[in-house]
């Protein structure tokens, strides 16, 4: 089967020539021999099926075919000059995309890392999608979005996809969050399984890992909640805590950077959770792709190490801060021998 394929060196060989009505001329420019160039040039016009220069004068023009064909020529030429620039600007981080698929608590805990890569690689276009975790990671399988954040419990018993490649970010300590009015705002030390078994609570659905972890923490306890409220949004949980009669479960981080909520222990103490970054096996990384595992890497040992008392933002990692060596358990929730949050994060996918 013949391949009709026009290269964009016979195209140039064409303009060369049309430009300086000379094969002599246009072969000594393009550094080429003078048989190659014309070679090329008749091959391409055997495979257009027309002549697009005119050879019988003492000097070579551009037949009326050869004219309307190099008006086009030059356009795509110069498309192709542009497509070699954009890849080129991708590669040095000037342009490009980037799909995150987020859930409502990783969409709240991440923000200052998305406003981070904002800030460095402005020309990037980010885009959120929020959605429950398990769609995360369809979207991810089906290409819809580039890296997923998740938020898993470290006990999770969900079996790992074979599509999907996750890398711990940061460990989470859930706590129940109540008003600054609600009564047990007052309250000094964890709150025991009867005492939740009293408050009404506001909670995400079954949708939402979150929800799911809590619900297998509570039948493991035999505990019996009082949800007297779902949700599929933080923000209008974390407003409706703040008028101060519903309380909810949630990372205790959240109640420390915003105004009229308190965090406090429970007992059984819950699960801690992990901000963990998911993308797909095998999947050909876009430089935008390995520039934000490159920075959440950064990011994540950044905030372990600021002082309390400088941190502008909430640490994600505040329990492990403080104890990550006092007890062995923290070795076992992250399940690998690590000794510090920056050598969990040299382990994301760049």
């Amino acid at each position: 089967m013949e391949r009709n394929i026009v290269l964009p060196r016979s195209i140039r060989y064409l303009i060369a020539v049309a430009e300086h009505h000379s094969f002599t001329r246009a072969a000594e420019v393009l550094y080429v021999s003078q048989p190659t160039l014309s070679q090329q040039i008749k091959q391409l016009e055997q495979l257009l099926g027309v002549q697009l220069l005119d050879r019988s004068g003492r000097s070579v023009r551009l037949t009326a075919a050869g004219e309307v064909y190099v008006h086009h020529a030059r356009r795509a030429l110069g498309e192709l000059d542009t497509a070699k620039r954009a890849i080129h600007d991708l590669s040095n981080l000037s342009r490009g995309s980037l799909r995150l698929g987020m859930t409502p608590i990783t969409d709240y805990l991440a923000t200052p890392l998305l406003e981070q890569f904002n800030a460095r690689y402005p020309g990037i276009t980010l885009s959120t999608l929020e959605m429950p975790q398990h769609e995360i990671k369809d979207a991810l399988a089906e290409d819809r979005v580039d890296i997923g954040i998740a938020f898993s419990s470290t006990l999770s018993t969900e079996e790992g996809s074979d599509e999907i490649d996750s890398h711990i970010l940061f460990i989470e300590t859930l706590g129940l969050i109540v008003g600054k009015n609600h009564p047990l705002a007052r309250q000094r030390g964890p709150l025991s399984k009867h005492a939740l078994e009293q408050e009404p609570l506001v909670m995400f659905n079954a949708d939402y890992a979150l929800r799911r972890h809590i619900d297998q923490y509570c039948l493991e306890h035999g505990i019996n909640l009082v949800v007297a409220m779902e949700a599929t949004s933080l923000s209008v949980i974390m407003e409706i805590v703040r008028f101060g009669r519903l309380a909810t479960i949630l990372p205790e981080v959240i109640a420390c950077v915003q105004p009229g909520l308190h965090a406090m222990a429970l007992l059984p103490e819950l699960p801690h959770h992990t901000i963990t970054l998911i993308c797909r096996k095998g999947a050909n990384k876009s430089p935008s792709c390995k520039a934000f595992g490159e920075l959440a890497a950064e990011w994540t040992a950044a905030r372990c190490l600021r002082k309390p008392a400088l941190r502008i933002r909430p640490c994600p990692l505040p329990d492990l801060c403080s104890h990550v060596k006092s007890t062995s358990a923290d070795t076992d929730v992250l399940d690998q021998p690590l000794t510090s949050a920056s050598e969990a994060a040299t382990d994301i996918p760049t």
